[in-house]
């Protein structure tokens, strides 16, 4: 790994740590099991590696095991436009399993604990819908937010995105 690479993971890895505190690292995964901080907050590159060196983004997310589908959401971004603090949003991304091969998604991670994923469990078949509920808790976040949701599935790219955006209106002292 070149000096480079190790200087922008540190730098992500001590942003990551400063968006959301120690108590905010409920998000979980399709078994509903919590993750971890780190689990939450690994960047994404989807462009390869040059050549001897190892891509930590792909590496940690893993290349499907089997055959690979394409899903397509309707949208990959939600703006929940201005909020209270302290309110909690919801909204549900559609999706469409565009491929060959039943969609399996194996993990769905918030960037925060404040951002809850639900993501189906069931394979969905070629041509099926799904559907992935964020809920966004908004106490404690003030100002402009933007969170991630990182979607595990046997796609090519192994990982999807969907954003959330808030401008969060502080509660009054």
């Amino acid at each position: 790994m070149n000096f480079k690479l190790m200087h922008f993971a540190a730098l992500a890895a001590v942003v990551a740590l400063s968006a959301c505190s120690q108590s905010d690292s409920a998000s979980t995964d399709a078994a509903g099991e919590a993750g971890t901080a780190a689990e939450q907050e690994l960047p994404v590159n989807t462009s390869p590696a040059p050549m001897g060196e190892m891509d930590p983004a792909r590496t940690a997310a893993g290349a499907p095991a089997g055959p690979t589908t394409t899903m397509t959401f309707a949208s990959n971004t939600h703006d929940f436009g201005t909020i209270n603090e302290g309110e909690e949003v919801t909204h549900v991304f559609t999706f469409t399993n565009t491929g060959t091969e039943p969609l399996i998604i194996s993990n769905c991670n918030g960037s925060c604990g404040c951002t809850v994923p639900k993501c189906p469990k069931e394979p969905i078949a070629p041509g099926g819908t799904g559907s992935i509920e964020v809920k966004f808790n908004s106490k404690g976040k003030t100002n402009a937010q933007r969170k991630q949701v990182t979607i595990d599935a046997n796609t090519n790219p192994p990982q999807t995105m969907l954003t959330i955006t808030a401008q969060v209106t502080p509660a009054a002292k």
